[in-house]
């Protein structure tokens, strides 16, 4: 598995992205999303060099980050529930798919028996997809506001997963969108609420990146494909 230098070439892509954007490219960091990938994947990317991984599936990763052990920051970027909140809290350093009142209430009150304050980001469904999670744009300014008052937890951005186009191009609005989007929110929350904002991925994080992402999540451009990887 040739996880070090894939994260070599994602590493080159995202700053030649960010210069082109005129930004510096310490502003992007690369979350490496290692679902349906075994521990051995992270150990190999933790020894290059990355940080920062994303899992979607609950139970796969409390398995996979008690294998791996500490070194690794872990964000939860997959649908989740409000009644497997406690697991998510637990495990996790960030949650970017805060996507109801609800389910903040449910982190915020497993995150102070925890006695830990956890970091999230709001959800947008900003390609308005009915498979997708994620709230309305028209809803993300009150489901903000309401966050950012819960006392354990720590807004931090917004998160979107635009359509799959073929064409990276194509999700170039969306992204735009999202970072307009965190622009108006910003002036009515407390400081530093909007500074994240997480989209793209292994096809289209470049366009992200151009388009103001902080955080990108690559997966397959760093493990391969999910098909021929192993669960733990």
């Amino acid at each position: 598995m040739e996880v070090a230098a894939n994260l070599q070439r994602v590493w080159s892509e995202m700053a030649l992205a960010a210069k082109r954007a005129g930004r510096d490219p310490a502003s992007v960091r690369l979350v490496a999303v290692s679902k349906t990938h075994p521990p051995e994947a992270v150990r190999l990317a933790l020894a290059a060099g990355q940080v920062l991984f994303g899992e979607n599936y609950l139970q796969e990763a409390a398995e996979k980050i008690k294998a791996v052990g500490p070194g690794p920051a872990w964000h939860f970027i997959g649908h989740l529930q409000s009644n497997k909140a406690k697991l998510a809290a637990e495990f996790f350093d960030v949650v970017e798919t805060v996507h109801s009142l609800k389910l903040a209430k449910a982190l915020d009150r497993h995150a102070a028996e925890l006695g830990k304050r956890l970091t999230v980001l709001v959800q947008v469904n900003l390609g308005g997809e009915e498979q997708k999670s994620g709230c309305a744009p028209g809803e993300a300014a009150a489901l903000a506001e309401a966050v950012a008052e819960l006392p354990a937890l720590g807004l931090r951005g917004l998160m979107t997963m635009p359509p799959y186009y073929q064409d990276p191009e194509a999700a170039r609005p969306i992204f735009a969108g999202l970072r307009e989007l965190a622009s108006r929110l910003a002036p009515g929350l407390p400081p530093g609420s909007m500074d994240e904002l997480s989209m793209g991925m292994s096809h289209d994080f470049p366009v992200a990146i151009e388009e103001g992402a902080t955080l990108v999540r690559v997966g397959t451009a760093i493990f391969g494909s999910r098909s021929s990887a192993s669960t733990p």
